[in-house]
């Protein structure tokens, strides 16, 4: 008997664990971007918004592979749970505060940082039910989902980064967003077959939180610090990377 399979739930702990780490380096690339202008807002907020995007469109096409149905009513009750979270921020906007920032630019990190933490329970899930094929799917499934949490980091980072977040705030949120993978990934494992049903509804709430997201919040401040031109063209590469990167990863 290997190690693995005597000691099966502390593998799911740390393989999830590794992939929250991975989040954290969505960071690096703000070491190189020391001056944060209007039109650095626009890109980084334009770049996060097609992250975002790749994102909840691969996570629809995930969930719809197995049932269509729970991930097109997770994505109704997401947008439902994100149209809530933004009336509560809202009715208190002028006096919230996060990382320095205030009023829009406080709501709007604290949005993301809900978001995608929220988004990582079903990312956890995925790797505690992956446990379930064998140590071989599990190492997959993990290493997908650790290279898919980069640029979700990165995300996060694109919208702390110009709001005024240190680089080791940026690097921290984006692993708090991801803390949730190392605790839903030990349930599913021990529970694999009532998480795969639940989870289409799980990855469907993502997605539609995300998109939300993008259309209500970053696109928006985006086209309001640069050309519509510029930002569409960052927003769709970015979209696109984000498609290649779970396409062949």
């Amino acid at each position: 008997m290997t190690w693995l399979e005597s000691h099966p739930v502390v593998w799911v702990f740390w393989y999830a664990l590794l992939t929250a780490i991975a989040t954290a380096l969505g960071a690096i690339p703000f070491v190189f971007i020391r001056k944060v202008s209007p039109r650095v807002v626009g890109y980084s907020n334009a770049l996060a918004a097609g992250l975002m995007l790749g994102a909840s469109f691969g996570l629809i096409v995930e969930g719809a592979r197995s049932r269509g149905g729970a991930t097109l009513t997770g994505v109704m009750i997401g947008v439902a749970f994100m149209l809530v979270v933004q009336r509560a921020l809202g009715d208190h906007g002028g006096e919230l505060e996060f990382l320095g920032a205030r009023g829009a630019g406080a709501r709007r990190m604290l949005m993301i940082v809900a978001v995608m933490t929220v988004h990582s329970f079903a990312e956890g899930a995925a790797v505690g039910v992956s446990f379930g094929g064998g140590a071989s799917l599990a190492t997959a499934i993990t290493l997908a989902v650790a290279v898919h949490n980069i640029p979700e980091g990165l995300a996060i980072s694109a919208v702390l980064r110009p709001q005024g977040a240190s680089l080791l705030a940026c690097a921290w949120w984006s692993f708090f967003s991801s803390i949730p993978q190392p605790l839903a990934a030990v349930p599913a494992f021990l529970m694999v077959e009532h998480f795969t049903a639940t989870l289409p509804y799980g990855l469907g709430f993502a997605a539609g939180a995300m998109i939300f997201m993008v259309l209500v919040e970053l696109l928006p401040e985006a086209y309001e610090q640069e050309t519509s031109r510029g930002i569409a063209a960052a927003a769709t590469l970015s979209f696109l990377s984000m498609l290649l990167v779970q396409r062949y990863l």
